[in-house]
């Protein structure tokens, strides 16, 4: 079905069975710059499912680059350990790649000792939040070098190649930069000067690791910032590095401080592919594309479209290893999502914490958890067939149990189906399709509308039952909520209501801000609608922006907190608020809600008291466990065990591990 995605292709000599690259991902699983088991792991599974290319990295070429939190090869004695790991990936039949970093700018202080980092200019950078030094040209040496002699030990280590990071904002992009560079030598100025730095070290690198030798450059195709390279600039750097015999291009989009958004769910899938064929254009060399390529079809049409040669599959392997495999086998239904959160990985790494995967719950933790044949199998009920319920149950049956689940309402899910309701959040039910696929493969009974009581646990006689029973919206003592222009927030992204013009969302939450952005969102153009009317110029560009963003309903957001957004991952939350202004959603924070009267709020501040008058209000004030079952099953003398939301609301990756683990745990 995937013919070009699995087909063969050489790069400088080196034969690769597929398409499909690991690209290198900050994993934060050491902070002594040393690989270790929890590295090893990793590689292992990721070579294991099928990909061509497995990079490793980023790996830091100096300390200064890079600091305690990055892998180094900046030693001789640093080469057995990559060598390992080298090993371990070819056993598994993958290709051992290794992307060399250096950071500049982007380096925290307190990564790297406190010490100041350098690069091209003295320019604050919003990254790292701080101002480096200007490196001196013994500077750009050193630093040069250090680039060749890790390519070197790289080499030395079994790596197949080498990729070169110059994208993302790092040390190769400041040179590059306008906005970073304002040197006034020969490294900066024209695009020529600024180009100086990387070429040479590519130049160095070439010369140093020999001319057979697969060596790659990673690079933005547009750095979406204001004043730095766009794509019309892009094409004539990816020429200069062809030049220096490199032999292929890894294209992505723009920095860590770009203003759109690189990596989220609201990246439409393969957003970024026309980055890689405005560059392929360009030059002669094999191209890969990057971003969101989430799925087979995805990943099948970049290639048969001639967007690119190969595409990179960073986050998605990590939700699942195996993506590959199960593709070519035809089981992409059967792949488990990366639905683009970015709150195990990019959040993770942002808050200095090791990755992990909110849907994978093996991910980062392969030594350790795994799944084992159970020591006595048993006849398992399952109760709620959302996240937490699902997990267990596949992960039970996987372990030999005889499972049976359960469900009160007409299909699988949960809470899934509204929390992929707001504007952006449709990925979230590729984890139904998952389920539902891996129901269907381990031959689960699933019993829909089946609302669970004493009398069917005793005629069923399970051995053990996993209670999910999930959680309902709550509501906060405030007077006047049961009138009928209230809503709760599940209600309106369950069953999308009309709502009136003005529209009160109590609650500035993550639910709340996104329960706002899904109603400012009612009323305007579709994709499908702006697509044709700009082609046909039925409309004024501006004029279309407007009905972009202003729908049939005005929004405001009552929050108690200072800040609205709270809940929402570090590294999505400026998505999410930006999108509040551009709907023109209305934030009132510091505000305590003292009652609702037939739409009228009054609420305080500490300005004072006010009031305002709203056609509709609606409650984003959390939600509370439910334990219809749970109070009952105590007296039962049947081994139970609460998932979920079912002991306490929580996220997504406390239900889906949460289920995970409960499944494990039966003996």
């Amino acid at each position: 079905m995937f013919h070009n995605l699995f087909r063969p292709i050489t790069v400088n000599g080196l034969t690769l069975k597929n398409r499909i690259a690991y690209p290198s991902l900050g994993l934060l699983y050491a902070y002594d710059r040393k690989l270790n088991d929890r590295y090893y792991n990793f590689f292992r599974e990721i070579a294991k499912g099928g990909a061509a290319v497995v990079t490793v990295g980023p790996v830091g070429v100096d300390f200064l680059g890079s600091g305690i939190a990055t892998l180094g090869l900046t030693e001789d004695e640093d080469v057995p350990a990559f060598k390992k790991l080298t090993d371990i990936i070819k056993e598994e039949g993958g290709s051992p790649w290794i992307q060399l970093f250096h950071a500049g700018a982007y380096s925290y202080p307190m990564v790297i000792g406190n010490q100041q980092p350098m690069a091209p200019s003295a320019v604050y950078s919003k990254y790292s939040k701080t101002t480096p030094r200007e490196m001196t040209l013994d500077d750009i040496r050193i630093t040069q070098k250090a680039y060749a002699d890790a390519a070197e030990r790289a080499k030395a280590a079994g790596f197949d190649g080498v990729e070169v990071l110059a994208s993302a904002g790092y040390l190769m992009t400041q040179f590059l930069s306008p906005v970073k560079n304002i040197r006034t030598d020969e490294y900066g100025g024209s695009l020529e000067n600024r180009l100086r730095f990387p070429t040479e070290t590519l130049r160095l690198v070439r010369q140093r690791v020999g001319s057979d030798y697969p060596l790659t450059v990673r690079m933005a195709g547009n750095d979406f910032v204001a004043g730095s390279n766009t794509d019309s600039e892009t094409p004539v750097i990816a020429r200069a590095y062809e030049k220096e015999g490199i032999d292929m291009i890894s294209v992505t989009g723009g920095w860590h401080e770009s203003p759109v958004p690189q990596l989220p769910m609201e990246l439409p899938r393969a957003c970024y592919a026309y980055l890689a064929l405005n560059i392929k254009r360009s030059v002669f060399i094999p191209v890969m594309a990057s971003n969101r390529i989430a799925s087979p079809k995805d990943a099948e049409e970049i290639i048969a479209n001639g967007f690119a040669d190969m595409v990179n599959l960073g986050r998605v392997l990590i939700a699942d290893p195996f993506w590959p495999n199960k593709a070519k086998a035809g089981l992409a239904d059967e792949i488990r999502p990366c639905v683009g959160c970015s709150q195990g990985c990019t959040d993770s790494v942002f808050s200095g914490k090791p990755v992990y995967c909110i849907g994978n719950p093996r991910a980062g933790f392969e030594g350790d958890r795994e799944i084992t044949p159970a020591t006595e199998p048993k006849n398992i009920m399952v109760i709620g067939a959302g996240m937490a319920g699902l997990e267990a149950a596949v992960t039970a049956s996987m372990r030999g149990h005889r499972v049976s689940v359960y469900e009160k309402t007409e299909r699988i899910g949960g809470q899934i189906w509204i929390a992929g309701t707001p504007p952006g959040k449709q990925e979230l039910w590729e984890f139904a399709r998952y389920y539902t696929a891996m129901l269907k493969k381990h031959n689960i009974p699933v019993y829909l509308n089946t609302e669970v009581n004493l009398d069917l646990i005793r005629a069923e006689k399970p051995d053990h039952i996993i209670l999910a029973e999930g959680a309902r919206a709550l509501m906060p003592p405030i007077r006047g909520l049961e009138g009928p222009k209230v809503l709760s927030a599940w209600d309106v992204l369950e069953t999308n209501p009309p709502l009136g013009e003005n529209v009160a969302v109590i609650g500035g939450g993550a639910v709340g801000i996104e329960t706002a952005l899904f109603i400012a969102h009612k009323g305007t153009l579709t994709p499908d609608m702006l697509h044709f009317l700009f082609s046909y110029e039925a409309v004024p560009v501006e004029k279309l922006k407007q009905f972009m963003f202003r729908g049939s309903s005005r929004v405001t957001v009552f929050e108690m907190m200072d800040k609205a957004g709270n809940g929402i991952g570090r590294s999505t939350r400026w998505v999410a608020m930006s999108n509040v202004k551009r709907y023109g959603i209305e934030t009132i924070t510091g505000a305590r809600v003292l009652s609702v009267d037939d739409g009228l709020i009054s609420y305080e501040t500490t300005d004072g008291l006010f009031e305002k008058s709203f056609d509709t209000i609606v409650v984003a004030a959390g939600s509370r466990s439910v334990k219809t079952l749970a109070d009952q099953l105590e007296q039962a003398n049947i081994p139970v065990t609460p998932v979920g939301d079912g002991i306490r609301p929580g996220k997504l990756d406390d239900a889906i591990h949460g289920g995970f683990l409960a499944a494990l745990a039966i003996g």
